[in-house]
Formats: structure tokens, sequence, C-alpha cells
């Protein structure tokens, strides 16, 4: 196993700091989790700071009792943690995909239109959307009713309702998260870019 065999050592201080980070989160002591894993809270201890030698069988019992699975546990540390955005300088869009859920795009833009005024504007489709407010004030506009939506607010909502979003009192940042089926819906609007934040100006 590479754990028991690799001379450098990273991957046995991550599994370790692994092991005190979970620990950590679930709020459990060295004594509850020593209790959990059927170890003494001496050899936890000397597991956690290095002292003692990473056994197989620990690490199974480990990860069953910090309720995760031993690939899990000794996962190595992932290379491509930075990515760069798609840059769209038309429509003042910024778009990245998340590798770890490919369902899923992220788009930041910044919205300078009011919402529409015509009803036939607005956009449904299967999907759904989580969005937050960077900066300024946006309206969103679903099904019948009207809604502000103030910095740092968020909006969740399914696209099958009909919507829009717009500026109001000057232009806003909006960070949008879609998945599959939201983006696909934004695919055939008249600039073909997955964004509801141009709910106001990119629909047919």
């Amino acid at each position: 196993m590479l754990l028991m065999t690799q001379e450098n050592g990273e991957l046995d201080s991550l599994v370790r700091k692994r092991i005190r980070a979970l620990r950590v989160a679930q709020g459990w002591s060295l004594d509850e989790l020593a209790t959990r894993a059927r170890l003494s809270p001496s050899t936890l201890s000397r597991i956690e700071t290095g002292r003692r030698r990473l056994a197989l069988d620990q690490l199974v019992t480990l990860a069953r009792a910090l309720d995760t699975s031993l690939d899990q546990l000794v996962e190595t540390a992932a290379d491509d943690v930075i990515s760069s955005p798609t840059i769209d300088a038309a429509h003042q869009q910024m778009r990245w995909p998340v590798r770890a859920a490919p369902d899923l795009t992220v788009v930041r833009q910044r919205v300078t239109d009011p919402p529409p005024d015509n009803p036939a504007r607005m956009r449904a489709h299967p999907g759904h959307e989580w969005l937050v407010v960077l900066s300024g004030t946006a309206v969103l506009l679903l099904g019948n009713r009207r809604f502000r939506v103030e910095t740092n607010q968020a909006a969740e909502f399914p696209t099958m309702l009909p919507h829009a979003i717009g500026a109001e009192g000057g232009p806003c940042e909006v960070l949008g998260i879609f998945d599959r089926d939201a983006r696909r819906g934004h695919q055939g609007g008249a600039s073909g870019e997955p964004s509801d934040a141009r709910g106001a100006q990119g629909a047919p």
C-alpha cells in the first residue's frame, strides 16, 4: 500500500492531519474518537502527531469511526486547485466549471439593465439556480412576484418558474450557480450564454 511505503512522508503527514481535522470537525475529543475506533487515547494521539506508524487495520477502523471511507482518508492532495474563468467581455461575464460537480457551472456577471417590463421576456425551463448579489441591488422577477435582492443576499429557485433579473439604482454584480438543466435552458437565449443575470438583456 502506498501509504506504508511512501518515502517522503507527504501522504503520511496528510492522512494524520486529515484524521485530526475530521475529529475536530465532529467536535470529538481524543478520548471520544479513540472509544469509537476502539483505540487507546494515547495510541490515537501518537497517530495524529506522527509518533506511531500508520497501520492499515487502524486506518480502516478510524475511517469507519469518522464516517468516511479508507479511499477518502488516504486520498492525495489535488494539484488542480486553482482555475481561471472563461471571460465573455461582450456580456460582462465570467464562467467557471466545477470540477468536482460537472453538472454545475458558476457564472459572475455585471448587470446594468433593469428587469423587463414585458412578461414575455421572462424565461422558464427545467433546472435549479442559486445566486448571490456581490454588489448593488438586483431585482428578481419570479412568476408573478418581484423581489429586491440586496448585496450579500442570495436567492434560490427552480427555473421552471418564469424568471428574469435586472439591476436597480445602478449596476450590480451577481454570482450564479446553475445545474446542467438550467445551463442548457439558457443556451438557447439570444446570445447563447448560460446566465440568468441576463434575464433583462439577453432574453429573446
